[in-house]
């Protein structure tokens, strides 16, 4: 996450200032690949590995250790390969070995939760593998309309919201969701999973991809079962916030104050990003969110970094799966306020945007805060060599 900050800050600098090094396109490739794919899909793969601890023998640890080693090294290439000379020969080669990793992944992961009871977590990962796996359809059909330089404006977009779309709203959510019930059981709260949550999401999930290409006009038939579609991850939604507030798992005292707050940013997020998708159905807000890029860009934040990092970084602090001590609570602190005061300055620039007025000096206020967000993960880094505290 440390090396995606620094990217954030490279491209924002190169908007206001000159800095003829890296191209911004390719910086900006670099940058998401980088981000999905040894950060996001790294992190939630370790921790879906780590559910099975305990569970799975000794050879099946080292099988996925090797499947993450691998899955990392593929990420860097990516990260090098599109820094350097965007999309090309060799990133496209490690775009594809990630793809074809993530596969094997799913394929182990799959025949162990056919076997393994993960505490009701296992239906969420397997619906997350099979999103992921369905996202790749996107990512071979925008490599393929690269090597052939064969680019239709209309279907690489819809290409990229395919990967996009399937990626955040399927691998990504699904996998936080299903960690999310196993950690509740380690807490034994008495949280009552009902299937309908689950399925109220699966079942929209593919439909809910025509949010992301509203603008092409849709048949009626086909609008009517999108719109449907939002209706029904909200009601899904609405249904898991009121079991959490009914078997009050935010009072539990084995969830410290920390947890418990970072959890609910990112959960007040996830409510507002449905929320939002749901008013995106309205055609006269659909053009406007759509035909304003600062729009999209903090919408597509507020889901990677104010839902799904928020909570990650939450995950990972409740398990202790990082060193805790003062550093470590600073560097959170920072990062996830940097996080919020980034969301915020970017949907004050989106608004601002549909009446055509520039938010004076929003470049180097941007700026200021993708530096402060990497010196909050630099203070979190440099924590992880100092003793531990108890929490």
């Amino acid at each position: 996450m440390l090396i995606v900050a620094l990217i954030g800050v490279l491209m924002r600098y190169k908007i206001g200032f000159e800095l003829l090094v890296f191209d911004q396109k390719h910086l900006q490739t670099a940058h998401s690949n980088f981000a999905f794919s040894g950060w996001i899909s790294q992190t939630l793969m370790a921790l879906m590995v780590y559910a099975l601890h305990g569970k799975i023998h000794e050879e099946r640890e080292r099988l996925y250790n090797r499947i993450l080693q691998g899955n990392l090294f593929f990420a860097y290439g990516m990260l090098i390969s599109y820094a350097l000379q965007g999309y090309g020969l060799y990133s496209i080669a490690f775009s594809i070995c990630a793809i074809f990793i993530s596969f094997v992944f799913a394929k182990c992961y799959f025949k162990d939760c056919r076997t393994i009871d993960l505490n009701g977590g296992e239906l969420w990962f397997q619906a997350a593998l099979f999103f992921n796996i369905l996202s790749s359809l996107g990512g071979f059909a925008l490599s393929a309309m690269m090597i052939t330089k064969n680019l239709s404006q209309h279907l690489y977009l819809m290409a990229t919201y395919w990967y996009l779309h399937f990626q955040y709203n399927g691998w990504f959510f699904f996998a936080c969701m299903g960690l999310f019930f196993v950690f509740i059981k380690s807490k034994h709260a008495t949280f009552n999973q009902k299937k309908s949550m689950f399925w109220l999401f699966c079942a929209s999930c593919i439909p809910a991809y025509g949010l992301s290409i509203l603008w092409t006009d849709l048949p009626v038939a086909i609008y009517v079962i999108v719109v449907l579609a939002a209706i029904a991850q909200l009601w899904g939604w609405g249904e898991i916030v009121l079991e959490l507030r009914r078997s009050s798992f935010f009072e539990l005292s084995k969830v410290d104050k920390l947890s418990k707050t970072l959890f609910t940013l990112g959960f007040l997020s996830l409510t507002i990003k449905l929320c939002l998708q749901l008013g995106s159905t309205v055609p006269a807000i659909s053009k406007m969110a759509f035909g304003f890029r600062p729009i999209v860009i903090a919408y597509l934040h507020l889901v990677l970094l104010a839902f799904t990092t928020v909570f990650l970084i939450a995950y990972i602090y409740s398990k202790e799966l990082i060193t805790i001590n003062k550093g470590t609570i600073i560097g959170i602190g920072i990062f996830v306020s940097g996080i919020y005061l980034n969301e915020i300055v970017l949907a004050t620039q989106g608004i601002f945007s549909l009446s055509y007025t520039m938010v004076p000096y929003v470049n180097s206020i941007l700026l200021g805060i993708s530096v402060f967000i990497f010196i909050g993960l630099f203070i979190l880094f440099m924590a992880q060599n100092k003793p531990s505290i108890v929490k």
